[in-house]
């Protein structure tokens, strides 16, 4: 492999990699067979303490039991929706949603009544599973009071009601086919609206299979569940990429730096995964409070763009190797992944080559055609992995998956001869700067290797001359100054004038999708609303 040399940008060296036509529900049966004793799931709580916990052999003991009561009260295909932050009976119900062929509706804790209304009815869930009170927000009373408005909803079930959760188990278990519809996903939402992803078996039980192949995990090693259960991540990569391997998987409620890192120290978590954001805080705070992280190998981190010092500091201070991937919900959603073995400026300023079973490809927007290596165009993915479509939304299906199978991602990326992916932006979020393509991705990558920057974001923002300006924010470290002369004088040193910001703003929280992105469109709304007719130079909100 390493002898050969792409002509163009496209890589389907690795797409014949075999697939099998798994369910949910039958590999965790096979695991309860093989490793019934094995911990599966351990309870982790946010003081950085754990609590109940359950081999495979009571996983499955539950999770056909509750299955059995879901069967006996809906049909298969029915859709069943989830909503809560990261503990036990979430992957319970995922569990038993996939053995009683039931479609698992993932549902963002923080959701309002109205984001939750609009998901229940696009859906066309027939129950919801909450749980009453996260974080101050009332989801019991919220969620009784959208069933009062939706007909078709026909139960709303406390997940910490033992009782509502372990029915009559007197249904009886249908057989699920390994295509047929296992979640509806909504995505983010870091341009829009959500739209629901619909992902069978064969797709996430296979995606999250190559991932663990892919980073040579060991059998019955175990990892902590930071990433939302709601999003890929979680219920996809790290509930599932657990049961492939047999691990110990344990969900912490929501996200907290210390109490991750004291659960990794105790129960010697041997990997992660986690978005930028979270592995940026875990470093800062292993930095203030060491602990004994000798346990822990790898962690795949994605979600955005991954700073070179962001996976350099990973190794330095978490002691752990960064997986560096890409990937979207509309693909399981892994799509590109580095390798254990592949050099470290390969991972450090690549996205890696296409995962396994995946043929990437990288196309010219205006033309549909494959441009050559290193040139920028749109990352387009064609693989075993790709959503069935969106649920009950042919045009928005149609638009993503084009005729000949490829997903289009809306990214921008170049893949050199080796077929090492970079990622450049978003299609939408490319900056056009007087007619010249500006990528905020380069740009935010400089900022990130200067030591007083902890985070930042490049967008772009409109100018009466050019079309388009430069725009950043940035989140200062500890300790240092906020100084967009000093930041302005460092891109110049590194990049092109044109590609360096001429509007700066320091902030200290990001807005953030549920799943730790960024949302650049909000972020450049505020800008716009902070500065309409205004001729602002230099600094803003200094």
């Amino acid at each position: 492999m390493a002898e050969q040399r792409l002509e163009k940008a496209h890589c389907d060296w690795y797409a014949d990699e075999e697939i099998l036509d798994s369910t949910i529900g039958g590999l965790l049966r096979e695991q309860a067979e093989r490793n019934g004793d094995a911990d599966a799931l351990v309870e982790g709580k946010m003081d950085g303490t754990t609590g109940r916990r359950w081999t495979y052999a009571e996983l499955l003991a539950d999770a056909e039991r509750m299955a059995k009561g879901l069967a006996a009260r809906f049909q298969p295909g029915e859709r069943i929706a989830v909503w809560g932050p990261n503990i036990p009976e979430w992957v319970l119900v995922e569990y038993a949603c996939a053995l009683a062929g039931l479609t698992l509706v993932t549902v963002n804790p923080a959701y309002q009544k109205r984001e939750l209304d609009y998901v229940l009815r696009q859906s066309g869930s027939v129950a919801l599973f909450l749980i009453k009170e996260v974080r101050g927000n009332p989801m019991a009373e919220i969620g009784r009071a959208v069933a009062d408005d939706i007909p078709a909803l026909r139960e709303v079930v406390d997940m910490h009601d033992e009782a509502a959760m372990f029915t009559d188990p007197s249904g009886t278990l249908p057989e699920v086919d390994t295509n047929d519809a296992a979640q509806i996903q909504y995505t983010s939402g870091t341009t829009g609206f959500p739209k629901g992803v619909v992902l069978s078996h064969r797709n996430i039980t296979n995606n999250a299979r190559l991932f663990t192949k892919t980073g040579n995990l060991e059998d019955r090693q175990s990892t902590i569940g930071l990433t939302p259960l709601f999003h890929t991540m979680g219920c996809s990569m790290g509930v599932l990429g657990s049961l492939q391997t047999a691990a110990k998987y344990v969900p912490l409620p929501f996200f907290e730096p210390n109490a991750a890192l004291d659960i990794i120290e105790a129960e010697k978590v041997t990997w992660t995964l986690a978005v930028p954001t979270m592995g940026v805080a875990m470093i800062a705070t292993q930095k203030a409070n060491p602990r004994d992280l000798s346990s822990l190998k790898l962690i795949g981190m994605g979600g955005a763009m991954v700073a070179p010092e962001l996976a350099r500091a990973a190794e330095a201070v978490l002691g752990s190797k960064a997986l560096v991937a890409y990937g979207q919900t509309e693909s399981s959603p892994v799509i590109t992944s580095a390798r254990p073995s592949d050099a470290v400026e390969d991972i450090t300023t690549s996205i890696g080559r296409p995962a396994l079973g995946c043929e990437v490809g990288i196309f010219d927007p205006a033309t549909n055609e494959i441009v050559d290596c290193g040139v920028v165009g749109e990352i387009r993915s064609r693989s075993y992995a790709t959503m069935l479509g969106y649920h009950e939304n042919p045009e928005a299906t149609a638009e993503a998956i084009d005729a000949d199978g490829w997903l289009h991602t809306g990214d921008l990326g170049t893949m050199d001869d080796r077929g090492f992916v970079r990622i450049t932006g978003r299609v939408k979020e490319m900056i056009i700067r007087g007619g010249e393509n500006l990528f905020p991705a380069e740009i935010e990558n400089v900022l990130a290797e200067h030591d007083g920057v902890a985070e930042c974001a490049v967008f772009g923002v409109p100018d009466e001359v050019l079309g388009e300006a430069v725009a950043a924010c940035v989140r200062m470290e500890d300790g240092h100054n906020f100084d967009p002369e000093e930041l302005r004088a460092y891109c110049r040193s590194q990049i092109a004038p044109q590609k360096c910001p001429a509007y700066w703003e320091e902030v200290q929280e990001w807005p953030l999708t549920g799943s730790g992105k960024i949302q650049k469109f909000k972020l450049r709304d505020r800008w716009i609303a902070k500065n309409v007719n205004e001729k602002a130079e230099g600094v803003l909100g200094g």
